[in-house]
């Protein structure tokens, strides 16, 4: 019996967007060569940002440790490539803010290392995750939660699944596509370590069947594998958002406020399951990651590898430029990234993609007054109420939005997208949040 035989969704909600994954679907991850310098974000997480470890003059090779978090929330950052460090200095942030960043010039006539193979079976819980801990795991989904911690669960929490996120249910993003079509052997036994670090005996892997042939890769690749399960999710967004997943896969509804521990479930990346391997079995740290470039602003889409630090304008230049009617940056996928006009952006361990959009490809329509269609309503996964709480902000009443659901909301953006208006929606909502931050 196939995976595809049967398809698992969440109940609430939901949108089909128009996919666009052709562009680069069938298109093999490629090497980006390392650019002549490269700016580090010392803050690439959930959390503390890091401290730099070096200082301007330093020689640095690849995967050293450049900076750590010495309390809190977070996890260390290592350099990608090697060479001299230049400064020590601000650099745009995919957030649209300056953050600190180790500026390094890199070094052209460095070999690239050879990272031997370990043994890991006879390693115990805690030695598995000093590996992931030590290596700067982050959720390579997009929040950039560390991983060790995720992997640590309160005492308390009775973890029963683990969950591996492969929907990749944005439009154009296809990285995650091509690494279970290109790597699955190794994204298994990331999940076989992980399942060893909870002592959990079930892993449940959900696809969209838009990837049927990724399916097929990951089933081969699991088979004999004890204990994991290759699930094909019906095609609809935001079918990848944590607290769908749950639902889709295990039936179980995570509530207001709460993590998925609180319903015995860990939920991690496909890409993270990588890193993951790549930590424990080739002691090799999370520098670099596959991101999907694409949109019809780029003269060749291209799914890459690529060293945390290179600049989007490297990028650019690397895959022969931008067309001239390009709109639209963004770092991330259409619906949840984030756009930017700063093309020294550098990328970062959470970057999934970054799309070139042209005219034809974004909509640029402005928004207009609400219609109280209630298309919003019955979009929202979540089953909050968007267009009260973008009234009420309008209003200068944001601090009165709580009943609507406003802390709920995972700003996956349907609501926006399903608007006959065009109305803001996704940002009255973050407005609404931050103001009850304030209050």
């Amino acid at each position: 019996m196939s995976a595809l035989d049967k398809l698992f969704t969440f109940k609430l909600g939901g949108i089909h967007p128009a996919e666009h994954k052709e562009l680069t679907e069938g298109l093999a991850i490629e090497q980006m060569p390392i650019p002549k310098e490269v700016a580090i974000l010392l803050g690439q997480h959930i959390g503390v940002p890091c401290e730099a470890m070096v200082k301007k003059g330093d020689v640095v090779t690849v995967g050293q440790q450049i900076g750590q978090v010495t309390k809190g929330l977070g996890t260390g950052v290592h350099s990608s490539c090697a060479g001299k460090v230049k400064a020590i200095a601000s650099a745009g942030h995919p957030l649209r803010i300056m953050a600190p960043a180790v500026i390094i010039e890199t070094d052209a006539e460095a070999i690239a290392p050879e990272w031997d193979t370990h043994e890991w079976n006879d390693l115990s819980p805690d030695e598995l995750l000093d590996c992931i801990k030590n290596a700067g795991i982050v959720g390579a989904g997009g929040a950039g939660f560390p991983v060790h911690v995720k992997l640590k669960p309160p005492a308390d929490a009775r973890i029963t699944e683990l969950v591996i996120n492969g929907s990749e249910c944005e439009p154009y993003l296809t990285a995650d596509h091509r690494m279970m079509l290109e790597d699955a052997d190794e994204i298994i036994i990331g999940i076989q370590i992980m399942m060893k670090i909870l002592g959990v005996k079930r892993a449940l892997v959900g696809i969209e069947n838009n990837k049927p042939d990724a399916i097929v890769k990951m089933e081969k690749a699991a088979k004999g594998k004890e204990g994991i399960e290759i699930c094909a999710l019906k095609t609809r967004y935001p079918q990848g958002g944590e607290k769908q997943l749950i639902e889709a896969l295990t039936g179980r509804r995570v509530g207001s406020g709460k993590l998925p521990a609180s319903v015995g479930v860990v939920v991690v990346n496909t890409s993270t399951a990588f890193a993951v391997y790549e930590a424990v079995v080739l002691h090799k740290p999370m520098y670099e990651r596959v991101m999907t470039i694409s949109g019809k602003g780029i003269k060749r889409p291209a799914n890459l590898r690529v060293a945390v630090g290179t600049r989007i304008s490297d990028i650019v230049e690397f895959l022969g430029g931008m067309s001239e009617d390009t709109e639209k940056v963004i770092m991330g996928g259409p619906m949840m990234g984030f756009a930017t006009s700063d093309l020294s952006t550098p990328v970062t361990k959470t970057t999934s993609g970054i799309l070139f959009l042209t005219k034809d490809e974004v909509d640029l329509h402005e928004g207009g007054p609400c219609v109280r269609c209630g298309w919003c309503l019955n979009a929202c996964p979540m089953g909050i109420e968007p267009k009260e709480i973008a009234l009420y902000v309008e209003a200068g009443k944001a601090k009165e939005t709580e009943p609507f659901g406003v802390k709920d909301c995972v700003e996956c953006g349907c609501c926006a997208y399903v608007c006959p208006s065009k109305r803001p929606l996704v940002q009255l909502i973050r407005m609404a949040k931050q103001a009850l931050r304030n209050k």
